[in-house]
């Protein structure tokens, strides 16, 4: 089990078998393309649609976590002096876009009730790169040990 969403994200990606490696928060230097980039936590907030009520000890609080799921590519890959040819795995983001909506991040540690994309954007980046942000919206459970002092 993950201790935190974007861990949870990033396990779920893996048991994919895409064969791109998966990262949270930044790949390792030197890392070839193509890979996967997790950010959790890109905005947290209760959730206004499923909420008990806040003097229930046993009610359970919920709230929406915002994530991105980046997916960095090679654009082209040179084969002569004067010639290239496409490196970018076309449909790849997509194919993650579509596992992620609906899943529910079976190893969070926390109840996930939805996971939807919200949406996609493709970047390109320096150094003949591409990068596709996935937005993810996640609705779960709050855990008491995210709140309580420690």
């Amino acid at each position: 089990m993950s201790a935190t969403t974007g861990g949870a994200i990033k396990a779920y990606l893996e048991s994919l078998g895409s064969g791109v490696p998966v990262f949270r928060d930044g790949p390792r230097d030197g890392q070839a393309e193509p890979y996967i980039v997790v950010q959790e936590a890109v905005s947290v907030g209760l959730d206004g649609r499923a909420n008990g009520d806040f003097g229930d000890p046993s009610a359970e609080i919920n709230v929406t976590e915002v994530a991105t799921v980046d997916l960095v590519q090679r654009a082209r890959t040179k084969t002569g002096a004067r010639t290239a040819k496409n490196a970018e795995r076309y449909g790849l983001a997509e194919s993650l876009a579509h596992a992620l909506h609906g899943c529910r991040l079976p190893a969070h540690p926390a109840p996930v009730h939805a996971v939807r994309v919200r949406d996609m954007d493709r970047f390109p980046i320096s150094d003949n790169r591409i990068r596709v942000s996935i937005t993810v919206e996640i609705r779960r459970g709050l855990l008491s040990a995210e709140v309580t002092p420690a």
